[in-house]
């Protein structure tokens, strides 16, 4: 695919109709529960989330899907997740690259254009320009902007 394609169009589960952009997406069919998941966490917790969803939606539009222990922040494809804990957030953001940062956690490889980073969240201040500029890089690859370009770029 080069640059200058259109995007094939989302294929969705004919059980739950969560779009994606790989037809038969492994997934969990069924909806999850925002204010349930995050029922037995502290109230800064859900503010740092709602931070986190705040910061990611000035890139552009996305879907909100709560799942049964997470929630998946989507566009054309999930580019980030947050687990509710009961003192933090636990949060990934998948990048084209791997980037170094002091404050990601772990970084996985799955293949040369898809790289976990994982990172956690205490508080809403902790969703500072750095984690923003994770979002922003985040939300391309969700969008799939990055397709058709040479991976590392």
């Amino acid at each position: 695919m080069t640059g200058g394609e259109p995007l094939p169009p989302l294929w969705r589960c004919p059980t739950c109709g969560r779009p994606f952009a790989n037809r038969n997406q492994s997934h969990a069919c069924g909806v999850g529960d925002l204010d349930a998941l995050f029922a037995r966490s502290e109230p800064q917790v859900r503010a740092a989330f709602d931070r986190v969803v705040e910061v990611a939606r000035q890139c552009g539009p996305l879907d909100v899907v709560p799942e049964k222990t997470r929630v998946a922040l989507q566009v054309r494809m999930s580019f980030a997740a947050f687990t509710p804990r009961h003192r933090w957030l636990d949060g990934h953001v998948v990048l084209a690259r791997a980037l170094r940062a002091e404050r990601f956690r772990k970084v996985e490889t799955y293949s040369p254009r898809n790289h976990l980073h994982a990172f956690r969240l205490s508080s809403p201040e902790d969703v500072d320009a750095e984690v923003g500029a994770w979002l922003a890089e985040a939300y391309e690859v969700g969008a799939q902007h990055h397709l058709g370009r040479p991976s590392g770029t």
